[in-house]
């Protein structure tokens, strides 16, 4: 009876450190717009209206930035930098009371820019053991992994990016690999465009596909898409290529929607109702989002083969209407877009048919996230505004953070954090 007894428990505790860390993990922030890249959240106590008294902290960042804050455990990390110096800067911030505990300095090389880019756009990555950071220039790209004490793991370095703008894509940490875009912008192909992923642990190479140089670079951040049957895939959305689905095993091309696009790409993809939402513009301003259905039976050799079908388009908008540089957010049947002349909209994700479209406030670049019903999003002149996520318009609030951003919000263990220029901020109550 006492080995039968040892044996249960022998069983059943991986099963609950599994659970329990699994719960864990689902109130983490771990790269650009959250978990999965979706904007999802499953906090509950955000608030919608806030006052002085709602903000836990606000700290002034050296430098400044338009990437976004990434959250594990107590921990909040964030990159700045500044221009004069070419300086990157990489903090780790303590999320109750916003002490920062440790920063690290990366000396990067100098080159030009779009006014509204910067040294540190690009959002971290962070798992269990580390917070991964690209610095991407002109010269020289460099990846790094550091512990969540400071320590630096790996560095690793690679190409610049050659673009008109500078580059702009984050890196994502999905199973044991760290997977970023280097896409160059050329009529020629003197340059070596190319998707890369690395191992997290090492940094050493685990695949690279080459891809098209073309003359609008994309700025997307890579996605997981988990169908209901078969492996996770990775989702790429570029001009030069379209909508890509790549298997995050070998880097080989699962299927391609390789005429998706008209134009530039800098919004990230949306899985939405089975279909993967893009958008793409030009100038400041959107001119389409397009629904594609996945293709099935890509696979390649070594992994379970199937009759293969090619992805299809559900239905596009072609429109100024759409977004350009915000990404897209999809819940419970539902897409809103938050485009950059300032309006809202929402549309049936499954066919696109619009059911709202209203002007809140002012212009946005960050992206929304979605908090228990409501959505969050950062305008470009700092405000933060709140609008319900339902098929009918309603303007829940406007929070002024009193300084421009282009970030979008990360949320945490009942907390929302708020990147602008030079602060970052601490909402709620909870830790």
């Amino acid at each position: 009876m006492v080995t039968e007894s040892k044996q249960m428990w022998k069983g059943f505790l991986p099963a609950v450190v599994v659970l329990f860390v699994s719960v864990l993990h689902g109130q983490e922030w771990t790269g650009f717009r959250g978990p999965a890249g979706q904007g999802i959240s499953q906090a509950k106590t955000i608030p919608i209206k806030w006052t002085e008294n709602d903000y836990a902290w606000k700290v002034e960042l050296p430098g400044t930035g338009h990437s976004s804050p990434v959250v594990w455990d107590n921990k909040v990390f964030v990159t700045s930098g500044d221009q004069k110096s070419a300086l990157g800067i990489l903090l780790a911030l303590s999320a109750s009371d916003g002490e920062v505990l440790w920063q690290k300095q990366y000396k990067l090389p100098s080159y030009s820019m779009n006014r509204l880019n910067s040294y540190a756009t690009a959002t971290p990555a962070v798992d269990a053991d580390y917070v991964y950071v690209l610095w991407p220039t002109s010269k020289e790209t460099i990846l790094v992994a550091v512990d969540h004490n400071g320590q630096e793991i790996w560095q690793r370095s690679f190409e610049g990016v050659r673009c008109q703008h500078g580059a702009g894509s984050s890196p994502i940490v999905t199973g044991d690999i760290v997977v970023f875009t280097i896409e160059h912008e050329a009529d020629t192909n003197d340059f070596d465009s190319a998707w890369i992923a690395v191992d997290r642990k090492t940094g050493q190479a685990r695949w690279k596909l080459p891809r098209q140089t073309c003359p609008k670079t994309s700025y997307s951040t890579p996605c997981v898409y988990s169908p209901a049957s078969g492996a996770p895939q990775l989702i790429f959305t570029s001009f030069a290529h379209g909508i890509s689905s790549v298997d995050p095993e070998t880097g080989v091309v699962l299927w391609e929607a390789e005429s998706a696009f008209i134009s530039r790409v800098i919004s990230s993809p949306v899985i939405a109702d089975g279909l993967v939402i893009g958008t793409c513009g030009d100038a400041g301003v959107g001119k389409r989002l397009i629904a594609i259905r996945p293709g099935t039976g890509g696979s390649p050799a070594g992994r379970t083969a199937g009759k293969s079908t090619p992805p299809a388009e559900a239905y596009k908008v072609d429109s100024s209407t759409v977004p350009y540089i915000p990404t897209s957010l999809a819940k419970a049947g539902l897409l809103f877009t938050f485009d950059d002349r300032g309006y809202v909209s929402c549309l049936r994700s499954a066919a696109g048919q619009q059911l709202w479209r209203e002007k809140p406030a002012a212009k946005f670049s960050g992206s929304p996230v979605w908090v228990d019903g409501r959505l969050y999003c950062i305008a470009a002149n700092g405000d933060v505004v709140v609008v319900k996520a339902g098929p009918t318009y309603e303007l829940l609030a406007v929070n002024p953070l009193g300084e421009q951003s282009q970030a979008t919000p990360a949320v945490s263990g009942e907390r929302m954090y708020l990147r602008t220029y030079s602060h970052l901020f601490a909402i709620g109550s909870g830790k």
